[in-house]
């Protein structure tokens, strides 16, 4: 029997007392920019006093339906439907610039979604090629592959997936589609292997390449940029921000845009600018924190995760 398009997949919520103690919530405004399923969000409503406010943000139909749930227990929740990189302008919108307590991003890619083969994410069970966050917009994965050129699809493999054979796996989807229109999950995860000279035997084969199109197809790393810039605005002194990311080229940008705003821009040797003219917006708060063993025997998704943490200044 086919599932019905309710919650049927578990989601074990990563990092969850780590980064909702860190935006150290009492009273005020809080954004949960990555509802997904709620997880984050509940716990920060336990914590936070009743007269405070907790928007929350998701793209996905499904998270929606789950935030309205929620709100409809708990008047403190406002929901967006809307990528977080649109953040800024629906905060701003609503006045709130520069009010705002602390900000919450989960960039993972939750576990029902990957769970769910309808929503095209899985190579390990089959379903529609499809990869986008939010089904009804934007080009599916299918219908990217059926027109990507093979060096633009190679560099994407190879950019957002760092798969060092890029070049020979995107020749064999190319192939490949010439034979037969690619539409299907596990068609595109047995096409991958059938062209990967060799691999981690603990991954699968299509692991990189799957995350290679899907943060393409969904624009994650610009997104991500644009709600990074869009927290200096939004947040008060004194506001928390807290991330958790799930991969390198994640991570990577979260840890040079607070280090940027920390120290300010490099600036060429010699040129006579003093300390108290570089403007500081942001101040690291701790070192990155990893899931603990227990947390990864427990949930073997969360074992990538990295959570940093800055303060607004």
């Amino acid at each position: 029997m086919s599932a019905p398009m309710t919650e049927q997949f578990s989601h074990e919520t990563v990092l969850l007392h780590e980064t909702v103690d860190a935006l150290q919530p009492k009273d005020g405004v809080y954004i949960d920019g990555t509802f997904g399923r709620g997880g984050h969000t509940r716990l920060l409503l336990s914590k936070v006093s009743p007269n405070s406010t907790l928007i929350v943000f998701d793209k996905d139909p499904l998270a929606i339906a789950e935030a309205q749930s929620l709100k409809a227990e708990d008047d403190r929740v406002q929901i967006i439907q809307a990528g977080f990189a649109q953040m800024a302008q629906e905060i701003e919108q609503r006045g709130l610039s520069g009010q705002v307590d602390g900000i919450l991003l989960d960039l993972g890619v939750s576990s029902p979604q990957l769970d769910d083969a309808r929503r095209g994410f899985s190579f390990m069970s089959d379903g529609p090629l499809d990869m986008r966050m939010n089904p009804d917009t934007g080009m599916s994965a299918a219908d990217w592959i059926a027109n990507v050129r093979e060096d633009d699809l190679a560099n994407v493999l190879f950019q957002y997936g760092d798969e060092r054979f890029s070049r020979r796996i995107a020749k064999g989807i190319v192939m490949a589609r010439q034979q037969q229109a690619i539409t299907r999950t596990l068609q595109l995860a047995e096409i991958i292997k059938a062209s990967h000279p060799k691999w981690d035997h603990k991954k699968h084969p299509a692991t990189k390449s799957f995350q290679a199109i899907r943060i393409f197809i969904n624009g994650e790393l610009d997104e991500l940029d644009a709600v990074l810039q869009g927290s200096l605005k939004i947040l008060k002194p004194g506001g928390r921000l807290a991330v958790i990311s799930f991969h390198s080229l994640e991570d990577r940008a979260v840890k040079q845009f607070i280090r940027l705003q920390a120290n300010g821009p490099e600036l060429p040797p010699g040129l006579p600018v003093m300390e108290s003219s570089i403007e500081k917006l942001l101040k690291p708060v701790g070192k990155a924190i990893k899931p603990s063993a227990q947390e990864v025997a427990v949930n073997v998704r969360s074992r990538s995760a990295t959570l940093r943490i800055a303060e607004r200044l």
